[in-house]
């Protein structure tokens, strides 16, 4: 591989196509490993670059980020905005619409190029745009970081044309709090526009969702309240019906203790960060039946 960068001879490989159901079902496109030393060696270069114009408030695949920094911050927003719940908030929850599917490849390579001057690098990063038929390959490492480029257009638009201060993102999932649902409703119209034109993306119809405080935030899995966060309703199902299986597995010899106990605790991790004891109680039952 290093003889055919220096001749400039590289060529991506095909992928290898599989099905995750994480929890709902995803394609994914999985390199070759010689692809994917490359990838990482882009991925590395451009990080530092990429994520010192990246805003505050975006929050996927990020030192120092994540989904709980994202909840802890949410949790502070509302704080200020409700003045220790004595005012009314309001949440606009949005996502894209067949987000990596519908990046588009010519966009993207252009608003690297604005930062990236050397030519060997953008070759690179050309081949490996133009790898995957059309979008970003969800299995990349390079995806969650290009994907961060694009999705940067539209956060820079938010914070600093539309001047919002309450607005978080993460991957393509963003909410906007604020104490009036008008001035929610008539966001929609503007950043719909914005992301048609300059990035050929939509919003997903059916999930521009507007909630009261009251009601609760869903965001990254947990529900954030007034006074409390619980984890999503969806979420302790799946952890449930996740270990009665793993029970059995247990039980048929298909999984070790150590496994099924090594996925308990990941669980139990969850829960550190909400109000869940009656989950924790089930979570610990199971394990009881089982010994």
């Amino acid at each position: 591989m290093h003889t055919d960068l220096q001749s400039k001879k590289y060529k991506h490989n095909h992928y290898t196509s599989f099905y995750v159901q994480d929890p709902k079902l995803r394609h994914i496109h999985k390199a070759g490993v010689r692809d994917r030393v490359l990838h990482h060696a882009i991925f590395r270069i451009l990080y530092s670059i990429f994520d010192k114009s990246f805003i505050y408030d975006s929050y996927s695949c990020r030192a120092e980020k994540g989904t709980h920094a994202s909840v802890n911050r949410l949790v502070k927003f509302c704080r200020q905005i409700s003045v220790n719940n004595q005012r009314q908030v309001f949440c606009l929850k949005c996502d894209i619409k067949k987000f990596f599917d519908s990046i588009n490849q010519d966009i993207l390579y252009g608003l690297i190029a604005k930062k990236i001057n050397d030519k060997n690098v953008l070759s690179l990063v050309n081949i490996v745009i133009r790898s995957y038929g059309m979008g970003l390959p969800l299995g990349n490492v390079t995806s969650q970081l290009f994907a961060n480029i694009y999705m940067n257009e539209i956060d820079q638009f938010v914070k600093h044309k539309l001047k919002l201060k309450y607005y978080m993102r993460y991957s393509d999932d963003f909410i906007i709090l604020s104490q009036n649902r008008k001035e929610l409703v008539d966001l929609i119209a503007p950043i719909q526009q914005f992301l048609n034109s300059k990035l050929s993306l939509s919003l997903h119809p059916t999930k521009i969702i507007i909630r009261k405080f009251i009601q609760g935030f869903d965001w990254l899995g947990y529900v954030v309240l007034p006074n409390h966060r619980v984890i999503r309703t969806k979420t302790k199902k799946r952890i449930i019906n996740k270990l009665i299986l793993m029970n059995c597995q247990l039980k048929n010899n298909q999984i070790s203790k150590k496994t099924y106990f090594r996925s308990q605790q990941s669980y139990l991790g969850i829960l550190t960060h909400c109000k869940g004891y009656r989950l924790k109680q089930e979570i610990y039952n199971l394990s009881k039946y089982k010994k």
